[in-house]
């Protein structure tokens, strides 16, 4: 079975749920999900992930096809997630570019310690998620963004929220991880056995 689902000139996160619920109504089968931007292309990636689901991105004159397969695909790609080692089914939501309240350069030095400890201790989180402006650190703090890089390396999901990275208006600095929206940022913490905030 194959469904084409025409997302161009919708805003996220309705191709993701467009998505996700076509996934959901098959049993096995090809979802082909059309968007028109880099945003789209890649939540919708990150919901075929999320599903432990075969994947393939084409592009197109500025347009994306984005084809996930459900059935022995899906099958083979949860076996190559399962043999990941040492992540933890945990979540870390990042809401500020320092760590705790008081004085500013006190909080830049203790969470620039924070991830590098991170980096550093087994087992590594499931995923980091940057809101308001946590996403500062993803875009413009060499440091750290090594350490996610570490951290990306040894399986961490590293998600920046795409509304966040506009309103500071440094969805361009972005160095590290992908865009995210706030659905896919619920799910993950749905999921999660536990959420840390810091």
């Amino acid at each position: 079975m194959e469904i084409k689902i025409d997302a161009r000139g919708l805003q996220c996160p309705k191709p993701v749920i467009e998505t996700k619920k076509a996934l959901e109504g098959i049993r096995e089968g090809n979802i082909i999900t059309v968007v028109d931007n880099d945003v789209a292309k890649e939540n919708v990636s990150k919901l075929a992930k999320s599903m432990k689901l075969h994947f393939s991105v084409s592009e197109m004159d500025g347009t994306y096809e984005i084809s996930i397969f459900k059935g022995a695909y899906a099958e083979s790609a949860e076996e190559m997630v399962q043999k990941r080692p040492d992540i933890a089914n945990l979540v870390i939501l990042v809401g500020s570019d320092v760590m705790g309240e008081g004085d500013r350069t006190l909080g830049e030095v203790l969470i620039k310690s924070y991830f590098y400890a991170l980096s550093e201790t087994e087992p590594y989180p499931k995923a980091i998620l940057f809101i308001n402006s946590g996403v500062k650190l993803t875009t413009s703090h060499p440091q750290i963004i090594e350490y996610l890089k570490k951290l990306m390396d040894m399986g961490t999901e590293i998600h920046s929220c795409g509304t966040c990275l506009d309103y500071y208006k440094i969805k361009e600095m972005l160095q590290v991880g992908g865009i995210s929206n706030m659905y896919t940022i619920v799910e993950l913490m749905n999921e999660a056995n536990n959420t840390i905030r810091i």
